[in-house]
């Protein structure tokens, strides 16, 4: 019997005594059902999967350029700890550099990147173009003990500053926006905005943030962007919320309305619908975003006269002590146990000097009247 051969396939028998077939650069699996060895079509399906091989080695970044560099990168233990949202936003800078991706890295030098960082921000925003330029920071910093580039070429480039003209891009929200949002949202997506609002928590953090992370009255928890560790109290409004939380089966605390854990997304597009049907409605102002709650909470203890070392210590802004570990959060515990009965007076106080109202935040005009 003629024996098949195919230069980068594996042809071989499993344990079963089942004929099998694969790409031993790709992985991919030849369908022997469809094709089998040694017929017109098994020949055909080689040839694809070999072109294809070649269209994805044609595509890598080559060595020795900036795609190169980008892609080592992106290797590194420290890119693939970083959190979803980061690594996401710095694959779309990456996008945005795709057509300069082979440019020789002997050419790179700060003037070049300052370029590209001014370009950046006429084609994709400001805030975009910073971005880009933290990600070639990033990219220089981690090649450089490897000897794939001798300096940071983004170090000293300046980042751009906010437009004087943009709105604020989290503001906080006001007492009246927090009691109409909360008055109107479902029971599911109500908790959620009361635990955010109640402790500061990034959106993302207070979403993934585990049943057994709260115990004995704190939230014990690390922010997913930092790693940082934070220790929040639960305060009396807070619990009040938690309470009244719908029965779910799901690890974390927080849960959708079919009882299973939020996804960053899905709570993401329901909060969407939700509060463009209240800008619709005139019940709120535009501009109101779940990281604004963040913001909030910094704000209103700020203005309540909390220095902005304590106000950090809530937020979790702290470089953590790994040698300090368990110590360093029971004592921020104890002292964010007084911030949060900051926070919690300060809200209740500004909430009591609001009048309920029943009009729209914006009164449809009449076009007849004068």
């Amino acid at each position: 019997m003629t024996q098949v051969r195919v230069k980068g396939f594996k042809i071989f028998k499993d344990r079963h005594g089942k004929q099998r077939c694969y790409h031993r650069e790709t992985g991919h699996k030849v369908d022997l059902n469809n094709a089998p060895i040694g017929s017109a079509e098994f020949f055909a399906e080689c040839e694809t999967v070999r072109a294809i091989a070649e269209a994805q080695r044609a595509k890598a970044p080559k060595a020795g350029t900036l795609g190169g560099l980008i892609q080592s990168y992106f290797e590194t233990e420290h890119y693939q700890n970083l959190a979803e949202a980061t690594r996401r936003d710095y694959r779309k800078c990456a996008d945005f550099l795709e057509p300069i991706r082979d440019t020789p890295i002997h050419v790179i030098d700060t003037p070049l990147i300052a370029g590209i960082h001014d370009k950046a921000a006429k084609k994709i925003g400001w805030r975009r173009a910073n971005m880009v330029r933290t990600l070639l920071s990033e990219v220089f910093r981690y090649n450089i003990p490897k000897g794939l580039i001798s300096a940071n070429f983004a170090k000293e480039v300046i980042p751009k500053r906010r437009p004087r003209d943009r709105a604020y891009a989290n503001r906080p929200w006001t007492i009246e926006e927090r009691d109409t949002v909360l008055g109107k949202a479902k029971p599911h997506v109500r908790v959620a905005l009361a635990l955010m609002m109640n402790t500061g928590l990034d959106p993302s953090d207070a979403l993934s943030l585990r049943n057994d992370q709260v115990d004995g009255g704190t939230i014990w928890g690390v922010r997913g962007k930092t790693g940082e560790e934070v220790a929040i109290p639960v305060s009396p409004t807070l619990q009040a919320a938690l309470n009244r939380m719908p029965n779910h089966d799901a690890e974390t605390v927080l849960s959708n309305s079919r009882g299973e854990a939020w996804t960053y997304n899905g709570f993401s597009t329901v909060w969407h619908r939700f509060k463009t049907a209240l800008e619709n409605e005139g019940l709120i102002e535009k501009g109101l975003t779940l990281k604004g709650l963040r913001h909030t909470v910094a704000t209103t203890l700020r203005e309540a006269g909390l220095d902005e070392r304590r106000i950090a210590d809530l937020l979790g802004q702290k470089t953590p002590s790994m040698a300090r570990h368990y110590s360093r959060s029971a004592n921020l515990a104890d002292k964010n146990r007084e911030t949060m009965a900051t926070l919690e007076e300060e809200n209740r106080r500004r909430a009591e000097g609001v009048k309920p109202s029943q009009k729209s935040v914006k009164p449809v005009r009449n076009e007849d009247q004068p």
